[in-house]
């Protein structure tokens, strides 16, 4: 029970993260605000962020590695659909943590653009995935799709105005014991 309140607290922060920075941005869409605190909880966990492992075993880091690992045909047969589908919804995940919480580290790898065509193609691709399974919310990743840049830049501003790490420290592993601060601080009366 205390890591369902955990989880449920941890979505409440960033909900609220979510709504003010996107707000502050002009993005009055509560679906879409919901959905990136919902990514941002899953991901605020190490074990989730890099759930992909090759055949070796070792955790796969790279938008290349995810895609050439489980979608060439040289991976073996082609995925069933439902497979496909968590598999474009983790990359378009992926890509939108990592270029907006991350971007300045995406950047100076060279690999941000790849990114965000990855991240909207990805999004596209759950959408198409989701009419050819008769599931509701494709338009949900339509809109990431088609807007994923300003989705990725609002999580950019929203880890420069609220998640700024100390100068010389490493990026992730600041923004884990931030969170673990205001966690305390901010919810200890929730």
């Amino acid at each position: 029970m205390g890591k369902v309140l955990t989880h449920d607290r941890l979505q409440s922060f960033f909900l609220e993260c979510a709504r003010r920075s996107f707000y502050e941005l002009g993005f009055h869409d509560p679906p879409i605000i919901e959905y990136v605190a919902s990514v941002l909880t899953t991901f605020a966990h190490s074990d989730q962020l890099y759930r992909l492992q090759g055949p070796n075993g070792k955790r796969l880091e790279s938008i290349v590695e995810m895609l050439s690992t489980y979608l060439t045909p040289a991976s073996g047969p082609q995925l069933p659909v439902q497979r496909e589908r968590e598999l474009r919804k983790y990359v378009g995940d992926y890509t939108l943590f990592m270029s907006g919480l991350f971007r300045s580290s995406i950047d100076r790898r060279g690999v941000l653009d790849y990114y965000l065509q990855e991240g909207r193609r990805s999004y596209w691709k759950v959408s198409e995935l989701d009419l050819t399974l008769y599931q509701t919310g494709f338009l949900l990743f339509q809109e990431l799709s088609k807007n994923f840049e300003y989705y990725s830049g609002a999580l950019d501003y929203m880890r420069k105005a609220y998640f700024t790490p100390l100068p010389g420290e490493d990026p992730f592993s600041q923004f884990l014991r931030n969170l673990e601060g205001w966690m305390k601080v901010n919810l200890s009366d929730n």
